[in-house]
């Protein structure tokens, strides 16, 4: 399939996927100029009419943000659980197994560096310091600096307080890392105790399911959030506003590309002889529709089908690439850093160096919980802010942005998403003879899926 057909069919899919989105975002952009322009009455006093429509909106978008919160924990937990005891349930874990996790987790820390090196060089959220309010930064800025304060001198403290007296509690509590800490100790226990762990594994598909469900219910209230979100940025600071977001914009552009251009074919050679121009070649349409539906989950039986045409076993196919959709997301661990950083700078944050690796750190947990659905990035980012004692819905305003930007970023993300775990496939394949070469090399001898 040609090049540009593809390109073709990527934009009508995201087009169709993402629509209503679009649509919510536009028209909140421009709902937003024309109540920006009509906020002050001609005599110079505040349109009451126009404050009450912005009062709504800002309620609207609020309930969006609030509603994410809501499903963190649950979704964060439940496919930790999953993820871990299903690798420990394979038979197949051992030596490949132990690959498999070095190589993803190889990849998403060089993911997560990127990002925290550009966000740091480059410092995006400078550009909407502007249309932060003051009381919100300072209130941003006084959190982080307790949180900072707390940590000076007292290291094993820190180390302590990551552990918790009690789970309840720190669940209760929205306590996010001693959670997290609690929640992989425990799913690796049940990893090993086999088949009696069963029914409890089970309990926690089911909340994965569920939780994933109700993900889906609050995507589908993303265009009226969105909306509402743009609208309300947009009338507060006008056109001002799509200045101040390009260069976050940019620095995510182009740490993606260099993770796709650059950082998997050296990947792909350093660790195995998989010719990386038949690598990309025969990736093609996975990435294709993985850039239009914005989703890794909806995208891989597509990836395993291109990877299985193409030669790499089934064996290999059916074990890491299942795994790396749920547990492999550096696309979305950059995004992460990336956000978090341009979030903190926006209110005028300042990271000691150790916030910066602790950022870059829960980014990759945090993005190693995500469900692959449109929308899961932004929700689990709350893990992220809470080891800075700070919550989404202090930086309610930055939010804002990020919204604004994140359906067009998500696709591109996605395809980063997708790429790494076919990748990962090709190389441990390679390591353990389970590719066929013949077919590999052969690009006359499958035809393209898509055609």
């Amino acid at each position: 399939m040609k090049l540009h057909m593809q390109i073709l069919i990527a934009l009508g899919l995201g087009i169709k996927r993402n629509g209503h989105i679009f649509l919510g975002l536009i028209a909140g952009i421009i709902l937003g100029f024309i109540l920006h322009n009509y906020k002050f009455t001609s005599s110079g006093d505040v349109n009451l009419t126009v404050a009450s429509i912005i009062g709504a909106l800002d309620f609207i978008g609020q309930m969006f943000i609030r509603l994410i919160q809501m499903v963190v924990i649950p979704l964060v937990c439940s496919a930790i659980i999953v993820g871990i005891s299903s690798i420990g349930d394979s038979n197949q874990l051992g030596k490949f197994g132990k690959k498999m996790i070095f190589y993803y987790a190889f990849i998403s820390f060089t993911a997560v560096t990127i990002g925290a090196v550009l966000a740091c060089i480059f410092k995006p959220g400078l550009g909407v310091q502007s249309f932060i309010s003051q009381a919100s930064a300072m209130s941003a800025q006084a959190q982080v600096q307790e949180v900072i304060l707390e940590q000076q001198g007292n290291i094993s403290q820190i180390f302590l307080n990551m552990i918790p007296q009690n789970p309840i509690s720190a669940i209760a509590m929205g306590d996010m890392i001693p959670v997290l800490i609690f929640t992989l100790i425990f799913a690796v226990a049940l990893a090993k105790v086999g088949e009696v762990a069963r029914p409890i594994v089970g309990f926690f598909e089911s909340v994965f399911a569920a939780t994933m469900k109700v993900t889906d219910w609050i995507m589908f209230l993303a265009a009226p959030g969105v909306f509402a979100l743009s609208a309300v940025a947009v009338s507060s600071f006008g056109s001002g506003v799509f200045s101040g977001i390009s260069t976050y914009f940019m620095v995510l552009f182009v740490g993606l590309l260099i993770q796709l251009c650059i950082v998997y074919p050296v990947f792909i050679s350093v660790f195995s002889k998989v010719p990386v121009a038949i690598f990309f070649s025969s990736i093609t349409e996975a990435m294709m529709v993985a850039f239009g539906t914005a989703s890794s989950s909806a995208t891989l039986p597509l990836t395993i089908a291109c990877c299985e045409k193409r030669g790499i076993s089934h064996k290999v196919c059916s074990f890491v690439i299942p795994l790396g959709a749920t547990l492999n997301m550096d696309g979305t661990a950059m995004f992460q850093t990336v956000a978090v950083l341009f979030l903190t700078q926006a209110y005028g944050v300042t990271l000691e160096p150790i916030q910066i690796i602790q950022v870059a750190f829960f980014a990759f947990v945090a993005s190693s919980t995500c469900a692959g659905v449109p929308g899961a990035g932004l929700i689990t980012i709350a893990l992220i802010l809470n080891g800075l004692g700070l919550t989404p819905q202090q930086l309610v305003e930055g939010f804002a942005f990020l919204f604004a930007l994140d359906r067009i970023l998500e696709m591109f993300r996605t395809v980063l998403n997708v790429t790494s775990d076919a990748a990962v496939a090709a190389v441990i394949a390679d390591n353990e003879n389970e590719i066929d070469y013949d077919l590999f090399n052969n690009v006359e001898e499958y035809k393209e899926i898509l055609e």
